[in-house]
């Protein structure tokens, strides 16, 4: 008995020994020079926790090189003045969570942000805030980053340049989750980000775009709200991007669009609500995109699509009260336009399978006037389109053939 009691300390020994003593708590107070958050960071060792007390803290701008646990007590606010970077975190195993970050400096030559995190993997930033700061979380040459929960809200302060609220370059396996981002430039902007995820993110009246790609490829945000923004999703120069079950809407403006694709191929569009945008969708050179089970309602165009765009297959969507279902520049190359639901479909279908039994033509000869010469929409609900209306359900073939869909559904989709 004696000797298992032996063996038991020996082995507890040998764990004190080879993996350090038990983490310890270090706790930062407001307004006590002596429990400053950068002392705790200096007193810390790897696997600590730093305890931030409720207050303000104005310490200029601090860095983190240590695995280390950060919780704040009720929004504990580390304070930029508006001069400072606050946080710069630039070691692996780090935690941060319930911490408010507000006034950073602002600078494009230096990207100075409220939290920056570089060359570092295994990061977690959870139910933080981000009030009032030039880029909010700028992150480079990392991964498996989570960004999960936290509130973003800039460009409050009249004449203070706000950049985008979670910015990432050159970085893989990145989550960002739950997070709430307003006011910024983009809101979520992504540069060389690799088999990421972004989901049930809210991007609300930001400058720009709600979510920005370039570059950026194996990607899928899902589940995410993109409302009163300049343009809801830029993706660009990317592929096998995936969108799925998003909402956008209200993006409305001179260019504003519910997804712009540029340059992009083999993606997939699936199961999104498009409601109340000018554009719905617009593709210059997108190609083998799959755009399925959506709903497009109360949009300006549903689809707008450069004949640079080739071999899309367009199925199973509902296209609802838009000005103008579809458009195109040229002769449009589609892989497949067969069994969606259009609204402005007037066929029969006398088998009752609740396919039309005449083929649709979405494309209409105004719409074609239209892209040749905006100015034609001033003639838009006039006696003269309508007169052109009628000529072409009288005579089909005036209305451009190079696509349709032969088996057009005669009830909307449930989805």
């Amino acid at each position: 008995m004696a000797r298992i009691f032996q063996f038991k300390i020996a082995l507890l020994l040998f764990v004190f020994i080879t993996q350090g003593a038990v983490a310890n708590t270090i706790v930062a107070e407001p307004n006590n020079p002596q429990k400053t958050i950068k002392k705790a960071f200096e007193k810390a060792k790897n696997g600590d926790t730093v305890f931030i007390k409720k207050g303000i803290y104005r310490e200029g701008s601090l860095t983190l090189n240590k695995a280390i646990t950060i919780i704040g007590e009720n929004y504990p606010e580390i304070d930029g003045q508006n001069k400072h970077e606050n946080l710069l975190v630039q070691h692996d195993n780090v935690v941060i969570k319930n911490v408010l970050f507000s006034n950073s400096g602002s600078s494009s030559f230096k990207d100075i942000a409220s939290l920056k995190i570089k060359d570092s993997k295994n990061i977690r930033i959870e139910n933080c805030k981000f009030k009032n700061n030039f880029f909010g979380i700028h992150t480079t040459n990392s991964t498996y980053v989570s960004y999960i929960n936290n509130q973003f809200n800039s460009g409050k302060i009249k004449g203070k340049p706000s950049a985008n609220g979670i910015h990432i370059w050159k970085s893989k396996f990145m989550t960002i989750e739950g997070n709430i981002i307003q006011g910024h430039r983009d809101a979520i902007y992504l540069e060389f980000v690799e088999s990421s995820t972004i989901t049930k993110n809210q991007s609300i009246e930001n400058k720009r775009y709600g979510l920005h790609f370039m570059f950026s490829h194996d990607n899928i945000f899902k589940n995410n709200i993109f409302k009163k923004n300049e343009a809801g999703v830029a993706v660009m120069y990317s592929k096998n991007v995936e969108m799925i079950e998003n909402v956008f809407t209200q993006s409305w403006g001179g260019a504003a669009y519910g997804v712009l694709l540029k340059e992009i191929n083999d993606s997939k569009i699936i199961g999104n609500e498009f409601s109340d945008n000018t554009i719905a969708i617009y593709g210059d050179g997108a190609n083998r995109i799959e755009i399925r089970n959506n709903k497009f309602l109360r949009n300006g165009w549903a689809l707008k699509m450069n004949a640079s765009s080739s071999d899309a297959v367009i199925t199973n969507n509902n296209f609802l009260r838009n000005t103008f279902d579809v458009a195109t520049n040229g002769k449009l190359k589609v892989k497949s336009f067969n069994g969606n639901y259009w609204d402005k479909y007037e066929g029969y279908d006398l088998d009752k399978d609740g396919i039309g039994d005449v083929p649709y033509h979405p494309l209409s000869l105004f719409t074609v006037l239209v892209e040749k010469n905006s100015a034609a929409m001033l003639l838009y609900r006039s006696f003269m389109i309508t007169l052109l209306d009628k000529s072409e359900k009288v005579l089909p073939s005036i209305t451009p053939d190079y696509f349709k869909d032969e088996k057009p559904l005669m009830r909307s989709l449930k989805l």
